[in-house]
């Protein structure tokens, strides 16, 4: 067992989310009301001094234009170099809002003097520590300063504090924990870099030692930067797996846990690994499935485990407690030191698109696809950046699944299944033939049109890609030969 995890609390996660509702074009107006007041009432609680001014100052806030009592050029680079570090927080490079953080300068001035006032207490802590204590006393005292930096939202400040305290702590568990805490504040900020950088790190220490919680923990932090960065493919294995471990709720909420491994795993995983690690697994069945299903997967009667299905009560006689979960399912692997509590949400959207997909009902998917995009692609800072991109994923996986089956499809009888018009099926179908995504042709000269697929020879694909190698081998070798010789020459 390994200590518990410590730095886990700062920065609050769902502030950024609610910046982001801020300026979001498809969210509803009584969402950015909630948004607004969820900011200013964490801003004034946290005395979050920094985090205020990067936000709503008149001329150098994110979430302001360029203010008029300034030079427009200066403020327009400053503007410029915080958008675009802020660029996975605000859902626009140009914000332009019906709403607005309103700034204060008084309660800005008020917040800036207790934060220098609790700054005077740290040091006061740290000095007595040094003077009459040991490192143990001034690495506490020192991480309350690094907590206090993620708390009041200072980016930089808060990581140079974080990596001066990981330089100079010897204890695996901390260092893990507080690498941790660098990868949220590049989440809360959107700075992608920074997060690729020190998950590496991250990677590195667990590597030589970390324990199980951590490693779990890991792989959430891990899956959920690679679907900032479109890689959903290397996401889906990790959000699946973290399903069943999940204990980062500093990250996100089981709920959104959810919603982006079933999104990856769509998007991505094969049909088999679809089928055994989305449409079958009991932790998503346990919030998708119907009612049967949810409840089985509820009480354990069904589960990934070896030999658990023997082992476990049958649904008839499960117990009252269990039953009454199937009721809340949003609070399923909930937990006390969640930084939020989990707002309620509608599943079937998400339950439609993973049936609708796996068993061949196209227009109910794109039906389904329609409803995640409005409820889930668009509200979601994670998500929202990548929409255009997985929407059009998405179509073409339907769109290979039901060709595969055929060697020729009527236009007609296609755009039928799909539920839309022969036009646009043929104009959506012309653009990822042209960009070699589906093997097939469209012949609309004789009547109303069909598909021929062409069926990829795996033999001669195999052949072709032997001699592209072997050539790319020769022409190295070439060079090589002539290096040596060249060199062989300047000795001589």
């Amino acid at each position: 067992m390994g200590s518990d995890p410590q730095y886990a609390k700062w920065p609050l996660l769902p502030l950024a989310q609610h910046v982001f509702t801020l300026t979001n074009p498809y969210a509803t107006r009584p969402a950015q009301q909630a948004a607004v007041k969820n900011l200013q009432d964490a801003i004034t609680e946290h005395k979050m001094a920094p985090f205020y001014r990067y936000l709503a100052h008149p001329t150098e806030g994110v979430l302001n234009s360029v203010g008029e009592g300034s030079s427009n050029t200066a403020a327009a680079g400053r503007l410029g170099r915080k958008s675009s570090i802020a660029a996975g927080m605000i859902a626009t490079h140009n914000p332009i809002t019906s709403l607005s953080l309103p700034w204060d300068e008084n309660m800005y001035q008020q917040l800036q003097a207790e934060n220098e006032k609790e700054l005077e207490e740290f040091q006061k802590e740290e000095d007595e520590a040094v003077e009459k204590a040991g490192d143990t006393e001034i690495q506490a005292a020192k991480g309350k300063r690094a907590e206090f930096w993620a708390r009041v939202g200072d980016k930089e400040k808060a990581i140079a504090a974080h990596q001066d305290l990981l330089e100079k702590t010897g204890i695996l568990g901390t260092k893990i924990d507080l690498v941790l805490a660098i990868i949220r504040l590049g989440l809360f900020f959107g700075d992608k870099q920074l997060v690729q950088k020190t998950l590496e790190r991250a990677k590195s220490l667990v590597e030589s030692g970390g324990d199980w919680d951590r490693r779990n923990r890991l792989k959430a932090y891990e899956g959920l930067h690679l679907l900032t960065v479109r890689n959903y493919s290397g996401a889906a294995p990790l959000l699946l797996d973290s399903l069943s471990t999940f204990t980062s709720y500093e990250l996100c909420t089981y709920s959104n846990l959810v919603v982006y491994a079933v999104l990856a795993g769509s998007v991505s995983l094969k049909r088999v690994d679809f089928k055994s690690k989305v449409v079958d697994a009991p932790e998503i069945k346990a919030i998708l499935g119907d009612g049967e299903d949810k409840l089985l997967a509820l009480t354990g009667a069904i589960s990934a485990g070896p030999g658990a299905d023997a082992s476990m009560q049958d649904a008839d006689s499960a117990p009252v407690a269990a039953r009454t979960a199937v009721v809340n399912l949003t609070t399923l692997g909930s937990s006390t030191e969640q930084p939020e509590a989990e707002m309620a949400v509608d599943f079937d959207p998400l339950a439609q698109l993973v049936s609708s997909l796996y068993n061949g009902r196209y227009k109910l998917f794109f039906q389904a696809l329609a409803l995640v995009e409005e409820q889930f692609l668009t509200q979601d800072r994670y998500l929202h950046e990548h929409k255009n991109w997985f929407i059009r994923e998405m179509r073409l996986r339907a769109y290979q699944q039901l060709l595969q089956s055929y060697r020729v499809v009527g236009l007609d009888s296609m755009a039928n299944d799909f539920g839309v018009t022969v036009d646009f099926l043929d104009r959506d179908l012309a653009k990822f033939i042209a960009a070699g995504r589906i093997p097939c042709t469209i012949d609309r000269v004789n009547g109303k049109g069909v598909i021929e697929t062409n069926r990829p020879d795996d033999k001669n694909k195999q052949y072709q890609d032997v001699v592209r190698q072997g050539d790319q081998l020769i022409t190295k070798l070439q060079k090589y030969g002539q290096a040596v010789r060249l060199r062989g020459s300047e000795r001589a």
